[in-house]
């Protein structure tokens, strides 16, 4: 079965920049659309970022210009560059496979997620 663990979360002030990874079992993963997506304390699980298997990259408009998502050269390692960072974006943030027709359409694989504290 698929296994995602996300890491590299932390606090950091406004206007930093943090790197997420999330880890995935199997290659077989290549085949699949991978997703960001986040989720604050009283609010709904949000998507922040996709990327299709053939490496075309979508973003919610609020990340697009700071945001940047990325597959790993071996495709089972998945990556989310965050640029200026906002309090806003203070949240847990998971990977997940899925597969894009349009838009993302998340599978039911799901890492811990990791904390990302945007604080002065």
């Amino acid at each position: 079965q698929v296994q995602l663990v996300e890491s590299g979360g932390g606090l950091v002030q406004p206007g930093g920049s943090l790197r997420l990874s999330c880890a995935a079992s199997g290659s077989i993963l290549s085949v699949y659309a991978l997703g960001w997506y986040r989720q604050a304390p009283g609010k709904q699980r949000e998507l922040v970022a996709t990327i299709t298997s053939g490496g075309d990259t979508n973003y919610a408009d609020s990340m697009k210009g700071r945001f940047t998502i990325a597959r790993g050269n071996a495709k089972d390692t998945l990556y989310l560059q965050m640029n200026s960072l906002k309090p806003e974006d203070t949240a847990v943030y998971y990977c997940n496979v899925g597969y894009y027709d349009g838009s993302y359409y998340p599978l039911d694989y799901w890492g811990q997620g990791t904390q990302v504290t945007v604080s002065s």
